[in-house]
């Protein structure tokens, strides 16, 4: 008999407002409608997990915890009491002022600050009391035998912890900045995309394992044929936390033909020259598509990730047949090939030289995106990404796992 798994995470404000307003009428639609749509975005891991653990033989729920219109849905088809407060979709000045604040705490290194923050967060999240309200209600209401939380800033450990009773294995993914003024130790299991975050999460007494990012095969089917049309490009964030990225992009900006889409550039100075490359936002599919016409596109980790590789567009990049050209890192080989699957740098002068001779040869270029396609296809899927989770589940699991693939 499979478990039973409810995967929570979280959306940024941003892309809710694309989703919604791309979609007239659905913040109106029933909630299966709504998650559908959700899940048809493509936008982060979209259903992956939960379609991918389910052909394990397990059942799986995807729950996006501030998406006030998915949320009261669910809250009205459920006859959940829910407190108003909040404002549709709402409040957006709120909801970024959250994730702000959140981020914030967690790069701040000063002790007495990383408090105040604290207190800030937990001001701002009482003025959105329908977040744990409805989450409360679908764990009792589901019972799961596992709770994977993906956002471990939003939604809290002391949140879960008080809710125990109604779930068994609590288990925590992260790979970005850590949470701040949280027991982690409320977690019976923290799973991390990055070597150092596991190595940290073990000193502190907490068990943590790697599992690894990956690429779901289905995203190929909603990408269409078309040419390469775009030289280089770049999808992605630009933040406090990417200093090393922008200025990379800014340099490449000077001797390439890259184009940028992504968050963050109206945070950058007014004389930068990504501004002059930046072409918009681009959400889940939008971004694939534009991977998919990319003939090169640009990688480059955010500064927590030390010298490990890890991050998501490692495998949509190549899963989409774009050659990747990444920054070079000591365990890139566990992964990709170097030179035949993936192009790496060292400094924005070698990033710059190896886009300029790729572009000028087609079949070299072509081969290596074949071959990193190939081998995220092969080792980086999701539905192994899933059996190596459901390997780390029943490690800590009291039960052992009966995995049924359909």
């Amino acid at each position: 008999m499979g478990l039973r798994i409810l995967i929570l995470n979280t959306d940024y404000p941003d892309y809710l407002e694309w989703l919604y307003s791309g979609n007239e009428g659905l913040s109106h639609q029933p909630y299966e409608s709504q998650l559908q749509a959700r899940y048809e975005s493509l936008f982060g891991v979209a259903n992956f997990y939960s379609n991918n653990l389910r052909r394990l033989g397990h059942e799986a729920w995807d729950i996006y915890a501030n998406n006030e219109y998915l949320q009261k849905a669910w809250a009205r088809e459920h006859g959940a009491n829910v407190d108003e407060r909040g404002g549709a979709l709402g409040n957006k000045q709120v909801r970024s002022t959250l994730q702000l604040a959140r981020r914030a705490a967690a790069k701040t290194p000063v002790r007495r600050l990383k408090r105040l923050f604290h207190t800030v967060l937990q001001s701002l999240d009482n003025e959105q009391p329908w977040i744990n309200e409805i989450l409360a209600a679908q764990i009792k209401h589901i019972r799961p035998d596992v709770v994977l939380n993906q956002d471990l800033h939003m939604i809290d450990a002391s949140f879960l912890g008080e809710l125990r009773q109604y779930y068994g294995l609590l288990v925590g993914q992260i790979a970005s900045p850590l949470p701040q003024g949280q027991d982690l130790t409320t977690y019976d299991l923290i799973i991390s995309s990055l070597p150092n975050f596991v190595e940290h999460f073990r000193s502190i007494g907490v068990s943590s394992e790697l599992n690894r990012l990956g690429f779901d095969p289905s995203v190929l089917n909603s990408m269409s044929d078309c040419d390469r049309d775009i030289p280089v490009s770049f999808v992605g964030s630009l933040s406090t936390a990417h200093q090393t990225r922008i200025a990379l992009l800014e340099h490449l900006c000077l001797t390439t033909p890259i184009k940028i889409w992504g968050s963050g550039v109206d945070r950058l100075p007014a004389n930068s020259p990504i501004r002059g490359c930046y072409q918009g936002n681009a959400w889940g599919i939008e971004m694939y598509r534009i991977l998919g016409r990319s003939k090169l596109t640009l990688n480059s980790h955010i500064g927590i990730a030390e010298d490990y590789a890890n991050n998501l567009r490692l495998y949509e990049a190549t899963g989409a047949g774009a050659c990747l050209v990444t920054d070079a890192k000591a365990n890139l080989n566990e992964l990709f090939e170097p030179g035949a699957e993936v192009v790496t740098y060292s400094t924005p002068e070698d990033c710059s030289e190896s886009i300029r001779f790729y572009l000028e040869h087609d079949e070299e270029r072509r081969a290596i995106a074949k071959g990193g396609q190939a081998r995220t296809l092969r080792e980086h899927s999701y539905f192994n990404r899933m059996r190596e989770l459901l390997s780390l589940i029943d490690a800590h699991y009291s039960h052992p796992l009966q995995q049924a693939v359909s």
